[in-house]
């Protein structure tokens, strides 16, 4: 199906792309802490349905629904696309009259939705970064009271995801400062009480010690004091160790982890075009964990774009990996598509960082920033990205970014000073 209209696009898409990515949120995870407030919107507004919506450069992600079990639907698609352009509300009191959506399939197919109306969810930075949506088969105009407590729901919204990306940052944080302290005590407590006991045995002793006993205790706590050493050395090295450990952390992903969540987020597009998609993983560094660290938004976006270029029964593979270093592992991911490719400028135009929007093979609407984001995300994590690609010979896009070992820094600065005061 073509679709002739230009979609809406708000003045200010970039800053409203990049605080939605900034609050690094798993798309699939939050029904739980949001239905209370779809089925009290609902409530309120007398409606069968209720969603919260947010929107990123291609998709419309349902969070948290009541009364319509749907997850996520190309933006294109959907109302709440216009409800961002409105500063306060957006109601639609007949959908089928309004050429707009009059021949979306739920509203002229068996769901029949005809009433919709949609708050923003409005951050504190005045970026519209989804929807409050209450829909039902019937007209139900909804009184001004009404309204306003919708509005404060949606706030109630916006407030929630803004706490929950800050418990993560805090609960990250906390995590990785208690682990590094533990180990660090845990590993040193045992020389250094050998060492104490050792010279307390010597005072106790007094002129009784010998000097060959007293140069007996010299060599057990010079040997100690060696030991320390190599437990700094071993401190230092436990990140690669630590890393090759299969339990993640609700900061984190490993690859297997990740490629759960791309394919539970992202099958749906590919089976909705008829396009192959495959998630592979690299078998010797699968389980080492990294922070998530924007890595959804990422990739999503990417393999969104590979879709969305890609015409029926072609590919889009991704692949993930990650190169262990002594410091500093390299998170390398691939995004490849057999899709209609892209000529040398505009491949350029992507990396200095611009908007490019042109529609998809099937008509899909292009909103031109998909790309910008990841290529500013990308930037943000100090990472690098490569692009690869010519026209009817699809494309490939290639993502490094690195993951610098945690509190290494920290411990080593640490431990130095404690074998100076104990030197």
């Amino acid at each position: 199906m073509m679709h002739s209209a230009q979609p809406p696009v708000p003045a200010n898409e970039m800053e409203r792309i990049i605080e939605l990515s900034e609050l690094d949120l798993d798309y699939s995870s939050l029904q739980n802490q949001f239905k209370e407030l779809t089925t009290l919107a609902a409530k309120v507004a007398g409606t069968h349905i209720s969603l919260i919506n947010l929107i990123d450069s291609y998709t419309s992600w349902t969070i948290a629904n009541h009364g319509l079990a749907v997850e996520q639907l190309p933006r294109q698609e959907v109302v709440c696309q216009y409800t961002l352009l409105e500063e306060e509300k957006l109601e639609i009191k007949d959908l089928s009259a309004d050429d707009r959506f009059k021949d979306k399939g739920y509203v002229s197919g068996e769901l029949g939705l005809r009433y919709y109306l949609g708050i923003p969810l409005k951050t504190a930075m005045g970026n519209h970064i989804g929807s409050l949506c209450v829909l039902d088969k019937e007209t139900k105009p909804l009184s001004p009271e009404k309204i306003e407590m919708l509005k404060i729901i949606a706030g109630e919204i916006v407030n929630r995801l803004q706490t929950y990306k800050l418990i993560h940052t805090l609960q990250a944080t906390m995590n990785e400062a208690v682990e590094s302290k533990l180990r660090v005590a845990h590993d040193i407590r045992g020389p250094i009480g050998g060492i104490i006991g050792l010279a307390g045995i010597i005072c106790e002793q007094g002129d009784k010690n010998t000097l060959a006993t007293v140069l007996n205790f010299i060599s057990i706590i010079h040997k100690s004091g060696n030991s320390i050493l190599e437990l700094a050395n071993e401190i230092l090295s436990t990140e690669t160790a630590r890393r090759n450990q299969a339990s993640v952390e609700a900061h984190q992903f490993n690859q297997l982890t990740l490629k759960d969540k791309l394919e539970k987020l992202y099958t749906p597009q590919a089976v909705n075009k008829g396009i192959n998609f495959v998630v592979t993983t690299h078998h010797e560094t699968e389980v080492i964990p990294f922070p998530k660290n924007k890595l959804l938004q990422i990739i999503g976006n990417l393999i969104s774009n590979s879709m969305k270029f890609t015409p029926t029964g072609g590919n889009v593979s991704v692949g993930l990996n990650v190169k262990s270093g002594s410091e500093v592992n390299m998170l390398h991911f691939t995004v490849q598509d057999t899709g209609i490719g892209m000529p040398a400028d505009k491949v350029q135009s992507i990396l200095e960082g611009e908007g490019v929007s042109t529609n998809g093979t099937q008509g899909e609407q292009g909103y031109g920033f998909g790309l910008a984001l990841v290529k500013h995300l990308v930037d943000s994590l100090k990472g690098e990205m490569k692009i690869t690609s010519q026209p009817s010979h699809g494309t490939i896009f290639e993502i490094f970014i690195p993951d610098k070992k945690a509190n290494l820094n920290l411990e080593r600065s640490t431990l130095s000073a404690s074998l100076v005061l104990t030197s």
